[in-house]
């Protein structure tokens, strides 16, 4: 193979997570699909099973395992377990803060508040491109001349999206396009970027989908 084949990396976000109190649960574990989140998981997988995938990878959190799995017996490849491409730290985790964010006025949590570009209530937005731009060329070198496939979260694929893109990394999170088991894919000539896509294969499910409070 020669550096100068296509390799194309897939970067999707799981599936909707059964969060009945609607807590930022972040990396807490135990937060795995909804049955909601499972049919998105079949879709995505229907959706990237005729492509020429090599390579699997998810972060270790049960929700990104389980949404891999019906491309992984699809595919029949095993699945690498990855901690750069965990979800984002977070200081509110544990908390209904995007449930209910009045509970952000009190004051003991304006520290955390003061600035958003970084941002100061987590972990920064350029170490998330750091971890997600290494662990995204190694998968591309394991698929090289072919495809890749890593499972990870909202945060992170946005980041990598950005970061990829050249485009600065601190934004407004309303403004992210990264739906629920959607496929962001960065198509590669040896190691530079030439393109991204976007798609939604379970956008029809999307409107049945709750507020989900960590991602």
């Amino acid at each position: 193979m020669t550096g100068s084949e296509r390799t194309i990396v897939h970067l999707v976000r799981h599936g909707e997570v059964y969060n009945p109190g609607k807590v930022l649960y972040g990396r807490m574990p135990g937060f795995k699909l909804s049955e909601l989140g499972h049919e998105m998981a079949q879709l995505t997988a229907a959706y990237l099973a005729d492509n020429d995938i090599a390579h699997l990878v998810s972060s270790p959190l049960e929700r990104a395992q389980q949404t891999i799995e019906p491309l992984a017996e699809a595919a029949k490849l095993p699945v690498a377990l990855d901690d750069r491409v965990i979800e984002a730290d977070n200081d509110f985790e544990g908390m209904t803060v995007g449930a209910q964010p009045r509970q952000l006025l009190q004051p003991r949590f304006w520290p955390k508040l003061v600035n958003p570009i970084k941002p100061s209530w987590g972990e920064p937005y350029a170490h998330i491109a750091t971890r997600m731009r290494t662990a995204i060329d190694d998968a591309r070198v394991q698929a090289e001349g072919r495809e890749a496939v890593i499972v990870s979260h909202q945060l992170p694929v946005w980041i990598a999206r950005l970061d990829a893109e050249h485009r600065r990394l601190w934004h407004n999170p309303r403004h992210r396009e990264c739906t629920l088991a959607s496929v962001t894919s960065l198509t590669f000539r040896g190691p530079d970027v030439t393109m991204v896509t976007y798609a939604e294969p379970a956008a029809a499910l999307l409107p049945r989908a709750s507020a989900v409070a960590g991602a």
